[in-house]
């Protein structure tokens, strides 16, 4: 399995008893979707290497408390501390409308209805306090915030995204 084919669930931020159980930070906002998961994938540095649980249960809102069928003792989990915690994209539920998946948009032109084609999606900046489309213009990148009301469609046939910025925003990133 390559990073590639896979999506990002999580991190495991801490153990939890004795006998190896880990606790995940789930990255989502619907962690009942991914409370009885059998197997998971773990970045050991260039390896993705699937872990199989065999039990599981969901705490604190988005904590999924594992135990893996291979971790038995404090030792096991201490070296998977701290790993990201993978899935492949296969499990991700559809979207439909003008809800998307970061990597999905990732090659989608991005259109204003005022300015007209702005560029190429290249990147999401989700490291800041508003997500942002990362555009290239002209061999020039440009941030564009992924604001619900700036979006007006998502057309994944076509791959394009319609949004509808305030006036100057676009020419003022050029």
């Amino acid at each position: 399995m390559q990073k590639k084919d896979c999506f990002y669930l999580g991190k495991i931020v801490r153990k939890y008893s004795f006998k190896g159980e880990l606790v995940i930070k789930l990255d989502t906002d619907e962690p009942d979707l991914y409370a009885n998961l059998d197997a998971v994938f773990i970045d050991l540095g260039k390896n993705f290497i699937p872990f199989f649980i065999s039990s599981s249960l969901l705490q604190k809102g988005n904590q999924l408390r594992v135990q893996f069928e291979e971790v038995q003792s404090e030792e096991d989990a201490d070296a998977l501390l701290k790993r990201d915690v993978y899935l492949p994209l296969a499990f991700l539920p559809k979207l439909t409308g003008n809800k998307f998946y970061f990597h999905e948009v990732i090659g989608f032109v991005l259109k204003d209805v005022n300015f007209g084609v702005v560029g190429k999606i290249i990147a999401i900046n989700d490291a800041t306090a508003q997500a942002l489309f990362v555009v290239e213009v002209n061999g020039k990148e440009i941030l564009i915030p992924m604001i619900d009301d700036f979006i007006k469609k998502v057309d994944r046939k076509n791959k394009i995204i319609l949004v509808d910025t305030p006036p100057g925003l676009i020419e003022m990133n050029l």
